[in-house]
């Protein structure tokens, strides 16, 4: 697969308005889910960006028949389902192929999965899923790959160590189909857990809870059709609200999801950057005050990543390049990952004044001028991040590596420049 780069003119002023793609950590989990049922399955609003790509491909591997049927709508019908080596290089170009445990021990009472891969950000644990699998009746070995097996699963009390977004959702696609009912405790509440939550039901699963912290589920061995629309990603918009501010535009966000963005829209307001909630829309005016509000007393303000609802870590990157063109001081805390980031000497490099305390911690100060610079995206969020700052910044900026960008943001390059923006595609 060739690599693609990203060659920015900054400086452009957006205006317009724009639709946030699916979800595309809600629609891996539900393509995962679709092997639970041997009926077909409708998706609406699914991304079409390089990770879901392949999760469609792993599916089509076990015997599923996958068919895009319009730009982002996909027919899946698990009719049957066999247990075969999955592709390991596949698997290591995403995450979420961790999430074909849960469905294939329900399905076919086991599976061997190579290890998982995805951004490069710190150290990802799987240990969540390794024990909440096990309490619902797995055995696993481990060596080079895990191998899953269960020849029957059993609702029981299963508490989560930490409330991990693909633990919680690979415990709740087991348990949907285990025998007898299962409390989920410190489960995942994002956003994307619970449309994964109500594609289930809509399938034929029995879950109370969903949006909380804890999830009684009563298991079921029939499983039906369903045809369900994937949700807006709230990311997508939290960086939209990012690449607003800083390029001083006004963007109207098309159905947005605002139910979902409280604490994104608390967060921004720290840095001065207020959005108006026109009934599923949301708007960015281009008329922002672009300043840092201190805390009481005068002290440094603290934007930190927390589980849902608080702000979510995949914005962190967004943050920081949105904190660089605010006025005042901010200390960023990235709590959940050890290398997320070490992609601010790239905006160093580029004129902002950042310094990196720790690996989890940066003082912004603002505002800084940016200029252009040769980059290479490190990973999808801070690869966004990056065009955010090479469009705000002077002159013409590449970036390399921009197909780690393209895992995460549905032709990001197409609807941006269709808001103003110059962004040329090219192959590296």
């Amino acid at each position: 697969m060739p690599g693609i780069r990203y060659i920015v003119e900054g400086g452009k002023q957006l205006s317009g308005e724009i639709t946030p793609a699916g979800n595309k950590n809600a629609a891996l989990p539900i393509i995962a889910a679709t092997l639970l049922t041997d009926k077909p399955v409708r998706l609406d609003n699914v991304p079409r960006i390089r990770d879901v790509e392949t999760l469609v491909n792993l599916v089509r591997s076990l015997g599923a028949d996958a068919e895009w049927i319009g730009p982002q709508t996909l027919n899946i019908h698990a009719k049957e389902v066999r247990v075969v080596d999955l592709d390991a290089d596949a698997c290591a170009r995403i995450r979420a192929s961790i999430l074909l445990a849960g469905p294939l021990l329900a399905r076919c009472g086991g599976v061997t999965l190579p290890p998982p891969g995805g951004d490069v950000i710190g150290r990802r644990r799987v240990d969540t899923h390794l024990l909440a699998l096990e309490q619902l009746g797995a055995t696993i070995e481990e060596n080079e790959n895990y191998h899953f097996r269960a020849s029957k699963l059993i609702g029981t009390d299963v508490f989560l160590d930490e409330p991990s977004v693909t633990g919680t959702e690979n415990a709740l696609m087991a348990a949907v189909a285990a025998e007898g009912t299962t409390v989920l405790r410190n489960a995942a509440s994002e956003p994307h857990v619970q449309d994964l939550a109500n594609f289930l039901v809509a399938i034929g699963a029995r879950i109370e809870g969903i949006g909380t912290n804890t999830m009684t589920i009563q298991g079921t061995s029939s499983f039906g059709g369903a045809s369900h629309k994937i949700g807006p990603d709230h990311i997508e918009v939290g960086s939209l609200i990012g690449l607003a501010a800083v390029t001083k535009s006004e963007i109207r966000v098309r159905d947005a999801g605002v139910a979902h963005l409280r604490a994104i829209r608390m967060n921004f307001e720290r840095l001065g950057v207020v959005c108006q909630i026109d009934g599923d829309d949301l708007l960015i005016p281009s008329q922002q005050e672009m300043k840092i509000h201190a805390d009481a007393g005068g002290h440094i303000p603290k934007i930190e990543d927390q589980p849902w609802p608080a702000f979510p870590a995949d914005l962190m990157s967004i943050a920081v390049v949105t904190a660089t063109q605010c006025d005042g001081v901010v200390l960023v805390f990235e709590k959940m990952f050890e290398s997320r980031l070490f992609f601010v000497d790239k905006l160093i490099s580029m004129g902002a004044r950042i310094v990196l305390c720790d690996p989890h911690r940066v003082i912004v100060t603002g505002p800084s001028r940016l200029r252009r610079a040769k980059l290479t995206s490190p990973d999808i969020r801070a690869g966004m991040a990056l065009l955010i700052a090479a469009m705000c910044a002077e002159g013409t900026s590449i970036i390399h590596n921009a197909h780690q960008i393209e895992r995460g943001y549905e032709r990001i390059d197409e609807r941006l420049n269709a808001l103003g923006a110059s962004i040329r595609r090219e192959e590296d």
